[in-house]
This record gives C-alpha cells, structure tokens and sequence, in this order.
C-alpha cells in the first residue's frame, strides 16, 4: 500500500477540480491510498504529510506564483525542513489559470524548489506536448505543454463544474496516476 497526499489550495474551486482530477488518476492505480488536503488544514495533517510516500502539490497561479495560503502552506514547513522530514519523498505539482500561459510555468517551478529544498524527488509530467500542429485539438492530454507538472487553464467567467476543460483534468489525472504508480516502484524497490 502507497500512500499519496495532495496538498493543495483553491480559491475559487478551479484547482480544487484539477485536485480531484489527481486524486482520481493517482486512485485508479491497486494499493493506492489517496488524501486530498487543503492547504490551509496541512497543519493538522502534519503526521499523514510525514508518512506518504509522495506529496502532489496544487495551486492556482495568481499573479505569476502560487497563492497566498499556498505559500504559508509552504513556510509553514520549515520545522519539518529543518528535519528533513519530507527527503526521498516523491513529489509532483499542477496548476490552473485564467489565461493560456498565466505565467503557470513559474508556479510549478516554485513547487519545484521548494520540493527540491526538502530534498524530495520530483516527477514531471511524461507526457509530449498535445494541440501543437494542424491534427492537434484542445481536447488532447498536455493540451498546454507542460512538462514539470500538470497545467490547466479555467475560463474566468465559467464556475468549477466546467472549468478547467476534461482535456485538463485527464491531464491532472494522468499526473496522478504517474506518481501512485511511481510510489509502488520505489516502495518495493
């Protein structure tokens, strides 16, 4: 049994679907147990944290970086930092945006850092990049292009029930799925 912690926050409910979406990917693989956090509870889940195999980190991309509670989240980890807690833990991130870009790319490699700075091991996404010729679509998986994580983009003025578009969602559950699957091998291994 491996177990996947998604930590995570949402402001207005985009990448709280993008989080499900993770959850449902990284659950569809047998022995995968699956908890999705919300940012602002991590600090009452300090001992679930510890323990998972992978932490999967989400935010929304506000203003070219994660969001405010996403990054107390992030600073709030600093005792467990200082212990190397987190160190050989596998770890992943996803983000969402209004626009196509929304400078996500920034976001993740923010995750990405921090990750790092807990000497944890990060997995991108293995996925080429979807709708980038004359025979793409926006209905293809990594519709976006992104490869250190799993990006999505939500219309500003649709609600989460349907945004970020299911090409987005396949793409947030593909990254799940990736990182359960890689928790079993590094498990045994």
């Amino acid at each position: 049994m491996t177990d996947i912690a998604i930590v995570y926050h949402s402001g207005y409910g985009h990448t709280a679907a993008q989080a499900e979406a993770v959850r449902q990917g990284a659950a569809s693989v047998p022995g995968a147990n699956v908890h999705l956090i919300k940012a602002e509870d991590a600090e009452k889940n300090w001992d679930l944290l510890n323990s998972a195999d992978a932490i999967v980190f989400g935010s929304p991309t506000y203003m070219g970086s994660a969001s405010a509670p996403f990054k107390a989240f992030m600073d709030a980890t600093s005792k467990l930092w200082a212990e190397q807690k987190w160190k050989n833990k596998l770890a992943a991130g996803f983000t969402n945006s209004a626009s196509q870009s929304g400078d996500k790319l920034n976001t993740l490699v923010q995750m990405m850092i921090f990750a790092m700075q807990h000497s944890m091991i990060w997995v991108g996404l293995d996925l080429l990049p979807g709708n980038n010729s004359s025979k793409g679509s926006v209905n293809d998986l990594n519709r976006l292009g992104g490869f250190s994580g799993a990006m999505s983009q939500s219309n500003a003025d649709q609600g989460p029930e349907l945004a970020p578009p299911e090409a987005d969602r396949k793409t947030a559950a593909h990254l799940g799925q990736r990182v359960a699957e890689l928790a079993g091998r590094f498990k045994t291994a």
